[in-house]
């Protein structure tokens, strides 16, 4: 099966600084194949026999920590399941450009999603499902109240975001696979 590997924080600010050949390597030596990383987000297509994605998180988080010395949470997503969610974005071509994808390690429960659908956010707005956050930040996501931080600790879940043009890469490159 195909799948992507979305690493929170690394590479972020200059901090948890992990070169992608590094990673690449590293994750070869788990026995995952077809290893492509893209830019130095950490961010990565591969195929696995395994077809459970919380053995592969759990298996790259671990491998993570013992060779970078870094614990960070790692996203494992079927890249039909990244598709899926890619094709269901709500927002318009025109605002491809300032919309994001805050992907979502567990579904949120539904009244925490009700309280934070409650709020008002001027220059942000949002689509809140069980595996995505369609976000769209009119200021760019820098500036967003509305970032990674805020659903994790809104939502109680941990999640990671990635913009329309990585999304889009990323399925290029499953597709490739």
């Amino acid at each position: 099966m195909i799948y992507i590997a979305l690493l929170r924080g690394i590479n972020v600010s200059g901090k948890n600084k992990v070169l992608m050949v590094d990673l690449k390597q590293m994750l070869l030596k788990l026995k995952l194949d077809n290893v492509t990383t893209y830019i130095q987000s950490g961010t990565v297509v591969f195929t696995s026999d395994e077809v459970d994605i919380t053995v592969l998180s759990e298996k790259i988080q671990t491998q993570i920590l013992n060779t970078f010395k870094l614990d960070v949470p790692v996203l494992v997503v079927a890249a039909s399941a990244l598709l899926t969610i890619f094709k269901s974005n709500p927002f318009t071509a025109e605002e491809e450009k300032e919309t994001y994808f805050v992907l979502l390690k567990s579904a949120p429960d539904t009244v925490l999603i009700s309280e934070v659908n409650k709020g008002t956010y001027e220059t942000e707005k949002f689509v809140i499902t069980n595996s995505c956050i369609y976000l769209h930040c009119l200021n760019g996501f820098g500036k967003a109240k509305c970032n990674n931080n805020f659903f994790e600790r809104k939502l109680k879940v941990q999640a990671t975001t990635r913009n329309y043009k990585t999304m889009a890469k990323l399925i290029e490159i499953s597709e490739t696979l």
